[in-house]
């Protein structure tokens, strides 16, 4: 009876640990990272600092770690300063893009236009 619970115990947390894992990477990015991003986000945290051909297996992670911190301060400043050219500009924030696209104007009453009235 043991062997038969701990079995059925072993095949559920089999079945619920990719599980758990996929719904934490779906949560973190909006889709699959593509190369692009990837070698993106290496310019941009050589921008602050950070240089991978220095890396030592030992300090890794704190060095990755410390330039994603000094990356993220410096997008929230640079946000911060866009906001504030917005505020003093006098103009506001730029209006999103407005485009109505759909189906023809609706002509008012039934009668079909004068063109057609003979068919």
């Amino acid at each position: 009876m043991k062997n038969a619970m701990l079995r059925a115990a072993l095949v559920s947390m089999m079945a619920i640990v990719p599980a758990v894992s996929f719904a934490q990477s779906a949560g973190t990015h909006n889709g699959p990272v593509t190369r692009a991003q990837v070698l993106q986000e290496l310019v941009d945290l050589e921008s602050v600092g950070y240089n991978p051909a220095s890396a030592n297996d030992a300090t890794y992670p704190e060095d990755v770690q410390s330039a994603m911190r000094r990356l993220a301060e410096k997008r929230a400043n640079e946000a911060r300063l866009a906001q504030e050219q917005v505020a003093q500009s006098g103009y506001g924030a730029p209006s999103a893009p407005n485009a109505e696209a759909g189906a023809p104007a609706a002509v008012s009453g039934s009668e079909p236009p004068p063109a057609y009235r003979h068919h």
